[in-house]
């Protein structure tokens, strides 16, 4: 394992998921400042989420095909310079077309850097995804606090914060790309060799698909709606509500990180199962508190359960499609992620109708199937291996 090279790409995921934190903590400053509603609100998430979920795949097949380090640096920079003018523009669908930027910028990005850190890892790939993979998680916590503290103290244009950042990390992560790509040139053979004894699982890698996009749907149901339940639920301020957030994506980088060593040791299925399993009850106990300290308290297991299974799943994935690590890598970090995106207008929709608690109680539901779909994922040391032709002993012949 390259631990310098994984943290490079740790601190790019970051700056590049930022903008994804960034987006949900502004959403009660642009419904105050230009009258948005719930759903329109939530249409902003869906645009950044859409065009993340068409396209990321697309570049995963690029990155299996042929190497573009430059998309790295590229979509990062994008993707904070697209959030960065939300506060200075006023029609609702040129901040619509903004945020799908910014959301190109983040497919862009993800599928290469996995690809790669996936092959710097080592035989520790749920450890080495886990340090890339918080990254983003920080980066997620770090977003709304970035976003609330520039919009409180500079009003709308405070969003050209999150500018100055992406531009020094693009330029650093454009000087280690090349580095990063012959280091693991250097390794490419042997792990082409090792993958041609391999065999893609698709049936597997298909319910671990649906598997993500129950998690997804969760997480980015509370990543979108969280400050919002603060503010009209708990009767709390949009500061403390967008606090909530990084409180949770906080935790959440904890267990990434103690997700991916724990798989490391005790195995992907096994932690896969066990996230789902404990986040059905706590998702439902969550529903039922009144009290935002107690809401609050909450969110630290309930953030362990969802974190803790990303890097596993991601790991899983590269395994049952060995031969395609981007590809693998552009579906479960990107599209299937953006699928739980892209349910948020309905859940915003059904909040404006019914009341934003009565909509919190959907995302309770939706695990309950990945806690199903995860007892039936194989372990990848326990899949059928593809059938050797047989050897004939010379004297036979």
């Amino acid at each position: 394992m390259n631990q310098r090279y994984l943290w490079m790409l740790s601190a790019g995921h970051l700056f590049t998921d930022l903008n994804q934190g960034a987006l949900p903590a502004m959403l009660p400053f642009l419904i105050a400042d230009k009258g948005l509603s719930y759903a329109e609100a939530a249409g902003l998430v869906f645009a950044a989420s859409f065009a993340s979920s068409i396209i990321q795949p697309i570049f995963g097949l690029l990155a299996d095909k042929i190497t573009k380090t430059w998309l790295m640096p590229l979509g990062l920079l994008l993707a904070g310079a697209g959030l960065s003018v939300m506060g200075l523009l006023t029609d609702y669908w040129s901040m619509f077309a903004a945020v799908t930027v910014s959301g190109i910028g983040i497919a862009a990005f993800h599928p290469e850097a996995a690809r790669l850190a996936n092959k710097v890892s080592g035989d520790k790939k749920g450890s080495g995804i886990s340090i890339f993979s918080v990254g983003g998680n920080a980066g997620f916590a770090l977003g709304p606090i970035i976003a609330t503290s520039a919009l409180w103290m500079f009003g709308m244009r405070g969003t050209l914060a999150l500018l100055p950042s992406a531009i020094i990390m693009t330029i650093l992560l454009f000087s280690q790309s090349g580095k990063i790509h012959a280091y693991q040139g250097d390794k490419a053979a042997a792990g082409a060799k090792a993958a041609a004894d391999l065999k893609d699982d698709w049936g597997s890698f298909s319910r671990l698909t649906v598997a993500i996009i129950c998690r997804s749907i969760a997480f980015q149901g509370l990543n979108t709606f969280l400050p919002l339940y603060w503010v009209a639920v708990l009767h709390q301020s949009k500061a403390v509500g967008g606090t909530a957030l990084s409180i949770m994506f906080t935790a959440g980088a904890v267990s990434t990180l103690l997700g991916g060593a724990l798989a490391d040791r005790y195995g992907y299925t096994k932690i896969v199962r066990f996230g789902f399993t404990l986040c059905v009850p706590l998702l439902y106990i969550f529903t039922t508190i009144t009290d935002s300290a107690m809401a609050t308290a909450i969110l630290i297991p309930i953030a362990f359960t969802l974190f803790s299974i990303f890097s596993p799943m991601v790991v899983l994935g590269q395994k049952y499609l060995p031969t395609r690590l981007g590809l693998a890598s552009g579906i479960t970090m990107g599209l299937v992620v953006s699928v739980g995106g892209m349910t948020t207008p309905l859940i915003g929709w059904y909040a404006d109708q019914h009341g934003l608690a009565n909509a919190i109680h959907i995302l309770a539901v939706v695990p309950v199937l990945g806690a199903i779909i995860a007892y039936t994922l194989p372990t990848p040391g326990q899949m059928p291996m593809p059938a050797r032709p047989a050897v004939v002993p010379e004297k036979a012949r």
